[in-house]
Parts: structure tokens; C-alpha cells; sequence
């Protein structure tokens, strides 16, 4: 599998000089599967690039939704793919009480917030509400697991040729109790976290200001850390940064994140904050980071 990062900012997109080297987009991220085909995590504006960027396919495009917070399906109306007779999209997202995954979304998609109606996509478009359960895509089993968060929430978890992807992007698994110390029943996402290839977890607050948010749905750096080494993740990318963590910001959090990494008996390669366009390459049970996008990451 290949990842690649085309969102990771949280709550709000934060274009700007201060954001340029993390990016500004909320939340996606595109996983190219072993047999080419493309599984997409998330539809925040991030997903306006990726659009651009993929090329025709006959196979169909899958769009993991965590859940329908709007950092998270903002780009959705701008995602070429949708506007293309020949596509097939198949949107994934969790199930509620309250109304159909179609006509959720269908509240974005209409009027007044969009001058073109989900009846009206040109693409062939359906809805499958992925409540906690496993199925195939092509070559890789899907597992989708509740997580604790506001709302309905999901998180996923792709394994495809010896290799997984569990992706968390909101996330509050403590609620203000140490991880640490807690039975592993107790915690949010871990059973689908559990050894991992790649973690990529919410990690939105520092540790000073996570008590002034408790509740909000995410994750303390801590937590995050915690998590990645109790659930014996290979890798850890943080995610889903705070929109007013500026570039030098996270160039510090990365420096503090590696060295609590390292005390809790990690290696200071296995923990990075992800970055716009960054690509990692998944082999049997292994990352590989790209070597073109290597010289661009700043120092851990």
C-alpha cells in the first residue's frame, strides 16, 4: 500500500505563510492498494487536490468518512471525480438514529451552501453506512470500529499484502483519564489500533492546552503517544493539527513529540507530524518513506 497526506490540518482549513510547510487542508488521506486501486480516508478540502490529481479509472473510487463534521466532508463538493459521468463513488460513513448516511450529507450538498443539488451529480454515486463491521475493497479488508469522539464516529482499519492502516483522526480515548493506566477494554480504537503498520492518530492539543478542551473529541499529544506504544504501532503519524499550531509551532511539538517517543521506548524514526503531500509506502508489514519528499520534512 501507498499513503499519501493530501489534508492534515483539524476544525477549520488554515491557509497561509505561517501553515505552508504542514498545509492547511483538513482532513484526507488517499491509500493506493495493492492492485493500483484508490481507497480514500476523510473529505475535507484536501480532498479538492486529490480530485485534480487522479487520474480516470473504471474501478470504483471508495470514500471512507469518519464521521460528518464539516472539517471533514467540506471538500466533497469539490472533488472533481463527483462531476464526472463515467465515475463510480461509493461513500462509506456511520450509521445514525437521526436520518440515512444520503440525506446527511444531501444537507451540504443543496441549498443555500451549494449551488448544485446531490440529485444532480453527474457521477454514479451511492451511500453504505458502515456501521462496526468488516468487508473487502478489492485486495483489502476494511475493519470500521465506534471511537470516541462527538457524534457518530467511526475509525478504519485497512490491511491489504501484509500490511495496515488504522487511521484516527478524532479521537479522544483517555476523556481526561490517564491512558497509561487504564485496561486496554477501556480505551477507544484500541483493538483497531493493535499493532498497526501505520498509526495515524488525532493529536490536535499540547498537554497545557488539553484541559481547557476536555470533552471536545480529541486528542492530547500524550494520549497519542500512549496510544501509538501500548497498542504497539510501528508507526506513528500525528494528525489533525489545531488551526492555530503555526508551521514553527509544530516544528517544536515534533522535536517534543520524538523525545517522549524515545522515553517510552521508541525509536525516534517510528514518530513524525504529517505534512501535506507526504507520501509513505507500506511493504509487508513495513514504511518506506518516499525519498523525494524526504529533504522536505522537518527534523524530528
Amino acid at each position: 500500500m501507498k499513503v499519501e497526506v493530501w489534508g492534515a490540518r483539524g476544525s477549520i482549513p488554515a491557509p497561509g505563510p505561517e501553515t505552508t510547510r504542514y498545509g492547511g487542508n483538513t482532513s484526507c488521506i488517499e491509500i493506493t492498494l495493492s492492485d493500483g486501486s484508490v481507497v480514500v480516508l476523510d473529505a475535507g478540502t484536501g480532498i479538492r487536490n486529490l480530485g485534480i490529481a487522479l487520474r480516470p479509472t473504471e474501478q470504483p473510487l471508495h470514500i471512507l468518512l469518519t464521521h460528518l463534521h464539516l472539517d471533514h466532508i467540506q471538500g466533497l463538493m469539490f472533488f472533481a471525480p463527483l462531476f464526472r459521468p463515467e465515475a463510480e463513488v461509493v461513500i462509506w460513513g456511520p450509521a445514525s438514529p437521526e436520518a440515512s448516511l444520503r440525506d446527511r450529507i444531501a444537507r451540504y450538498i443543496s441549498a443555500p451552501l451549494t449551488p448544485v443539488e446531490m440529485r444532480e451529480l453527474p457521477c454514479q454515486v451511492s451511500f453504505r453506512e458502515a456501521e462496526t463491521t468488516e468487508w473487502q475493497i478489492g485486495p483489502a479488508r476494511i475493519h470500521a470500529a465506534s471511537v470516541a469522539h462527538r457524534g457518530p464516529t467511526l475509525g478504519y482499519r485497512v490491511e491489504d499484502d501484509g500490511s495496515s492502516v488504522c487511521y484516527i483522526p478524532d479521537h479522544e480515548p483517555g476523556l481526561g483519564a490517564s491512558l497509561a493506566e487504564l485496561e486496554e477494554e477501556w480505551i477507544s480504537g484500541f483493538d483497531l489500533a493493535r499493532k498497526a503498520t501505520l498509526l495515524i492518530h488525532d493529536s490536535q492539543y499540547t498537554d497545557d492546552e488539553y484541559p481547557e478542551h476536555l470533552g471536545w473529541g480529541h486528542s492530547p499529544l500524550s494520549d497519542a503517544l500512549v496510544l501509538g506504544q501500548r497498542t504497539g504501532a510501528e508507526r506513528l503519524l500525528l494528525f489533525h493539527h489545531d488551526p492555530l499550531h503555526s508551521d514553527d509551532f509544530l516544528d517544536a511539538l515534533s522535536g517534543e513529540a520524538t523525545a517522549r517517543w524515545q522515553d517510552l521506548g521508541g525509536r525516534s524514526d517510528q514518530v513524525e507530524l504529517a505534512t501535506e503531500r507526504r507520501e509513505l509506502e507500506l511493504r509487508a508489514g513495513t514504511v518506506a518513506s518516499d525519498p523525494r519528499r524526504e529533504t522536505a520534512q522537518p527534523p524530528l
